[in-house]
This record gives structure tokens, C-alpha cells and sequence, in this order.
């Protein structure tokens, strides 16, 4: 059995939680097994906040934190200054930050591989607004295979049913990031 297991890194009020079930819906929506859950310590507002998905061809038994993830999405790479990702990824695992440009942190990461994307910026093109947690799992579809953009697209409508206009908007931008990883 091979089960993926991906962290989602925010701060709190960024949707870092919202990004886990997305993402586990679209799983679902593939026909594979997924289940999504917070850590919830004293977070407040700005705080790191830690969300974890699990992704299976087979059941998922396993009911704990992830603490070695194959994947971390970084929402906001200012967080990198506080938070030791590298600790928290298995060696060959992946690595993905909302950022400009590769992480000065991150580049002397051994074993491990970097992307980053600038989702902000794709966020407030399509958007209007810096929200970024749904639609970086535009890049983690196309870097990891482990959900399609067509999976996305529907656990974005679910999660968005009574807010087309956001859900379409969301879409958009999600398939933006997802071509853009491909070139």
C-alpha cells in the first residue's frame, strides 16, 4: 500500500484547514481514500497553523498527526523564519512555497525538493484577493499526481456550493497554477 501523507503550513485566518479538506475531497472525488484533519494547539490569527491530509489507493488506518510528511504546502513563506520545515518532510519528499523565488532557507535542503510558486500574485489576478490556500493545490496536483485538476475543480464546487461566483474564481486560478507547474 502506498499512502501519501502532505502538510499544509499557514498561518491561522489563511485556510490552511480548508486547503487539508479540499484536498481530501478531491481524492475522494478520484476514487481513492483520503481523510483530512487539523492541529489545533493555541492557534490564534497570524499564528502557524498545521493541517494534514492522507491519500490512499487502499483504507487508511493510520490515526495520528503526519510528522514526516511527502509533502508541505507553505502558504506563506515568511513562515520558513519560524517554523524548521525541513525537519518535516521525509528525505525525498517535496516541498512547495508561495513564493516569488526559491527560499534562501531552503536551498541548502539535502534529500529534499523545492518548488515555488507565486500564488499570490495568481491569486490576486484572478481573484481580487490574496487567498491562496485552495489554489496552491493547483501546484501539488500537478507536482505530485496524487489528485487531478478535474477532482480539484469538484471539491472546489462542493466546498463553495452556496458561493458559485467564488468556487468559479477559485477554479480559474487553480488551473492557472496547475499549467503553470507544467512548463
Amino acid at each position: 500500500m502506498t499512502m501519501h501523507e502532505i502538510t499544509v503550513l499557514g498561518r491561522g485566518g489563511q485556510g490552511a484547514v480548508t486547503s487539508a479538506y479540499v484536498l481530501a475531497k478531491a481524492a475522494f472525488h478520484d476514487g481513492k481514500e483520503s481523510q483530512a484533519f487539523p492541529f489545533f494547539g493555541v492557534e490564534r490569527r497570524g499564528a502557524p497553523v498545521f493541517s494534514f491530509c492522507r491519500i490512499s489507493d487502499e483504507q487508511i488506518k493510520l490515526r495520528q498527526q503526519v510528522y514526516h510528511a511527502d509533502y508541505l504546502l507553505v502558504l506563506d513563506a515568511a513562515l520558513l523564519d519560524n517554523v524548521d520545515v525541513i525537519s518535516r518532510v521525509k528525505e525525498g519528499g517535496t516541498v512547495i512555497v508561495n513564493s516569488t523565488h526559491a527560499p534562501d532557507k531552503l536551498k541548502s535542503a539535502k534529500g529534499i525538493n523545492i518548488h515555488h510558486v507565486d500564488a499570490t500574485n495568481i491569486a490576486l489576478k484572478i481573484i481580487g484577493k490574496p487567498f491562496v490556500n485552495v489554489i496552491m493545490l493547483g501546484a501539488f496536483a500537478s507536482i505530485s499526481g496524487l489528485v487531478s485538476l478535474n477532482g480539484l475543480k469538484k471539491a472546489i464546487d462542493e466546498m463553495f456550493a452556496s458561493k458559485p461566483e467564488v468556487a468559479k474564481l477559485n477554479k480559474k486560478a487553480t488551473e492557472t497554477i496547475y499549467k503553470s507547474m507544467k512548463n
